[in-house]
């Protein structure tokens, strides 16, 4: 099994996924990257999307430091990189979420995340090319992206009277990825220790966004939202988190996690991982809530890999193979390259994309990768006769 997976990762990977943006993507005329592209890769929307940006950056950056050091990966992430440096960041240091095509600015989001997405691209293009600036801004942004999700005023968003206090999911992702791409244990340590607060025991659930009010907990639909992408995604990262930081009860928790997502989130009738859902059961306000997404069905994916890798339970190995099978029949996009990313809830294809403002070149190739590159190691232990390397 763990042979014909690995080809068909890195098939896929250097087959498909990466000839499609390499060839549609990239503006050799103003820098930076098109992600709103159809199915067959024209280009519907102009606009230069922050996140997606520095996401492709960190991509082939990675691909580059990782797996060969070919000319075309680091020329592809040179163009972003040099885009960014030159048009994402506001006088105040902050970043856009989209610019024009030739870098003008088009619009503000009182988010951090587009300047998390550009710390990782820029960090891992220095690990390429040993440009000190792109370092320096990096470790720049890792601390200000922490200030700006601790203070969000700082992002002219203001404290509201009515508002409630939450601890929000995304925001641990945000600050693990910085410092694991940085080798902060100070940081993985903290975020190590938040994840409990979005804990449900007798779910086996995380929350996407926990109130730090007990009182509050349940009150607001977006304090009962349960997103399984997230949880997937949270739970392998921490995993390489708990590799530097260990603690046995988070671990532990992160894999009843992942099992009590799968079980929560899937769909008995046609299969498939819902997008969101309420943990009590009750209406959602998105509208979109029972979609099929590709980012949530890679998460799982990878998250399953983990979770085998570290226990050799089979039950990982059962659902990985029912996540597989579900996920390759329905995403990729044996005619144009790629993977379609929204799908209605019975599997059909909803949107004729390959790209937008939120989905790239990012998540379906870093599974790809990391998926291959854990794989390799399970194979060559399993080989051995090896147990799990310890943690």
């Amino acid at each position: 099994m763990w042979k014909r997976l690995q080809e068909q990762y890195e098939e896929n990977l250097y087959g498909s996924v990466l000839p499609f943006w390499l060839r549609h993507s990239l503006d050799r005329e103003h820098g930076g990257y098109f992600t709103c592209l159809d199915t067959q890769g024209a280009v519907y929307d102009t606009r230069k999307y922050i996140w997606l940006n520095g996401r492709q950056v960190w991509t082939f950056s990675r691909l580059y430091n990782q797996v060969e050091r070919r000319p075309e990966w680091l020329e592809a992430a040179r163009l972003g990189a040099e885009f960014l440096r030159r048009h994402a960041f506001d006088e105040k240091g902050r970043c856009y979420f989209s610019l024009t095509r030739e870098g003008l600015p088009s619009f503000y989001q009182r988010k951090p995340y587009a300047g998390l997405f550009v710390m990782l691209g820029f960090s891992e293009y220095a690990k390429a090319t040993g440009e000190e600036w792109y370092q320096a801004k990096a470790e720049e942004l890792f601390v200000k992206v922490q200030e700006w999700i601790a203070d969000a005023r700082l992002l002219d968003r203001p404290a509201l009277a009515g508002g409630v206090a939450y601890s929000n999911l995304a925001d641990i992702y945000a600050i693990c990825s910085m410092a694991q791409q940085l080798d902060r244990p100070d940081a993985l340590r903290a975020c190590i220790a938040k994840i409990p607060t979005h804990y449900v025991p007798e779910r086996r659930l995380l929350l996407e966004t926990a109130a730090l009010d007990p009182a509050q907990r349940f009150t607001y639909p977006d304090g009962r939202l349960i997103c399984t992408g997230s949880i997937f995604e949270i739970a392998w990262i921490l995993f390489r988190a708990l590799d530097q930081c260990p603690d046995p009860a988070v671990e532990k928790m992160l894999l009843d996690c992942i099992e009590g997502a799968l079980e929560f989130g899937w769909d008995r009738e046609h299969g498939g991982l819902y997008y969101f859902q309420d943990i009590d059961g009750r209406p959602m306000l998105q509208l979109e809530s029972d979609m099929k997404l590709w980012w949530v069905h890679v998460e799982a994916l990878l998250a399953l890999i983990h979770a085998y890798s570290r226990t050799r339970d089979g039950k990982w190995l059962r659902w990985l193979e029912r996540v597989q099978e579900w996920t390759w029949a329905h995403f990729p996009d044996p005619n144009h390259g790629e993977w379609f990313g929204y799908l209605h809830r019975d599997g059909s294809v909803s949107h004729q994309l390959k790209g937008n403002h939120y989905k790239g070149c990012f998540h379906i190739p870093r599974m790809l990768l990391f998926g291959s590159q854990e794989i390799a190691r399970i194979r060559e232990q399993e080989s051995r006769q090896e147990p799990p390397a310890p943690r």
